[in-house]
């Protein structure tokens, strides 16, 4: 019997620990993109060119075509919507896998295609490869593969916890998102001013091994193992087959369910959750892609500098994720919270474009406030707001449905995840200021979209103190 050899505590949080480290080395193997930009097209002016070079052109000698072009920001922007577009698009069909197939086996085939791709994306260095095609499929099938990642994670470690204190856990447990950039930077970092090739390689090997880890460890949920499921609430397994009838027919708005209103709160809540994730994940995305740009523009660093420079804004977004959850589990308030984070995040980004370059201790104080406000909504929202949606009494009888919920929501970020860095290959152009103008405008707009949740949980504040 294993639960006489491991009892149930331990298995949940070695599952905690393994999901915590697959998805680590999922955004591990994204950064190096963001690193590298600067390396492929840079200031060439700085470096000393090699006497037994036969070029004319000073100014392009040291860049990797196609990238020494003057649209270099636009081809930048090209690479990041093939994988973002790509992973939007897939997200939402890698829910309905989820519910379906093995999540070890998932994880395991996603990670090892991962890894796969990322490492051939390096071996353009070594293979002399120039072309924007070659780069650019790479980023799609890439953009494909990593959609097997978060949807499986979360619906792993809420087969495992209950409601409790999942504010605090997944706001603890979601900081493999920035400590997945920030090793990701380091390890670019490394290799990206002598052979940058490497710096795709070597995450490309990391997440490979993990898928590897992940096919032979992972214990997908309590009962595999003869422990006890979580009770996430008590409830009536006839609601969740309305919610199915009603999911089924919702194109053609046929009403099949004559308990709809059971289902009616968590469904709004995904549609408004989704939509102020996908402002918020816009901003934290650009950031993610082009910081590195900027600080090096602007500041004047090295690409190795710049680099590490950019992982105190994860380094911030850890912080502000498990502060997130702490404040959002004690108040009850899960809309609130984002939204106060989201008010406060707006001036910050404002004032982090004015005087974040003025000196080194300004630079590290903004980086870690802004990556605080701006992460801690959209790692609020993507853990303990899913897990929240997907295990809704609703949806009671039905544990799978926590990755189509999960799949829903991230997939609508990942459209904003997708927007922001084009944007930026856009914008950036004409000046840094108008990116910045329109990481704002995206915050508002995020605001906006939880106004009626924060209402309601407000009424439910005074109705409480009331009694």
């Amino acid at each position: 019997n294993s639960n006489q050899l491991f009892p149930h505590f331990w298995y949940r949080y070695f599952t905690l620990f393994l999901t915590f480290l697959f998805y680590t080395a999922y955004h591990l193997s994204r950064k190096p993109i963001s690193i590298v930009k600067s390396q492929l097209h840079r200031n060439c002016s700085t470096v000393i060119r090699p006497a037994d070079l036969n070029i004319t052109n000073n100014d392009t000698w040291c860049d990797w075509k196609p990238f020494d072009q003057d649209n270099y920001q636009t081809l930048f922007g090209v690479l990041d919507n093939c994988f973002l577009v790509a992973y939007a698009i897939g997200m939402f069909i890698s829910g309905i896998f989820g519910e379906r197939l093995p999540l070890r086996y998932y994880l395991s085939v996603g990670m090892l295609m991962s890894g796969l791709f990322t490492a051939l994306f390096g071996l353009g260095f070594y293979w002399n490869i120039h072309s924007l095609g070659y780069y650019a499929f790479i980023q799609v099938m890439n953009g494909l593969m990593q959609t097997t990642g978060w949807p499986a994670v979360v619906a792993c470690v809420g087969n495992w916890f209950g409601k409790g204190k999942r504010g605090f856990i997944m706001g603890v447990w979601n900081s493999h998102t920035s400590v997945g950039n920030i090793l990701g930077s380091l390890i670019a970092g490394v290799f990206v001013s002598t052979a940058w090739g490497m710096s795709f390689i070597v995450p490309g090997l990391i997440i490979a091994s993990t898928g590897i880890l992940c096919f032979f460890f992972l214990v997908e949920k309590p009962e595999d193992v003869n422990c006890s499921p979580p009770q996430h609430h008590v409830s009536y397994i006839r609601n969740m087959i309305c919610l199915k009838l009603s999911i089924t027919r919702l194109l053609d708005l046929t009403p099949v369910c004559l308990y709809f209103h059971d289902v009616l709160y968590p469904t709004q809540g995904v549609v408004e959750f989704s939509l102020c994730l996908l402002f918020a994940k816009l901003v934290s995305y650009t950031f993610l892609y082009w910081l590195p740009l900027y600080i090096s523009n602007i500041a004047h660093f090295d690409a190795k500098q710049a680099g590490d420079m950019s992982t105190l804004f994860d380094a911030g977004g850890i912080v502000g994720g498990i502060m997130a959850g702490l404040v959002s589990d004690y108040t009850g308030g899960r809309a609130t919270t984002c939204f106060i984070m989201l008010v406060a995040a707006a001036p910050m980004l404002f004032v982090y474009n004015s005087i974040g370059q003025r000196s080194l201790a300004t630079t590290i104080g903004m980086l870690l406030l802004c990556g605080g406000l701006v992460n801690g909504p959209y790692a609020l929202i993507t853990t303990a707001v899913s897990a929240d949606l997907g295990t809704h009494e609703s949806l009671r009888g039905n544990s799978r449905a926590l990755s189509t919920v999960t799949a829903i929501i991230d997939g609508t970020g990942s459209i904003g995840a997708a927007l922001g860095p084009l944007l930026a290959g856009l914008i950036s152009p004409t000046g840094w200021n108008n990116v910045f103008y329109m990481l704002i405008s995206a915050d508002v707009l995020a605001c906006l979209f939880l106004f009626r949740l924060v209402y309601k949980e407000a009424q439910g504040w005074c109705g409480r103190a009331r009694g």
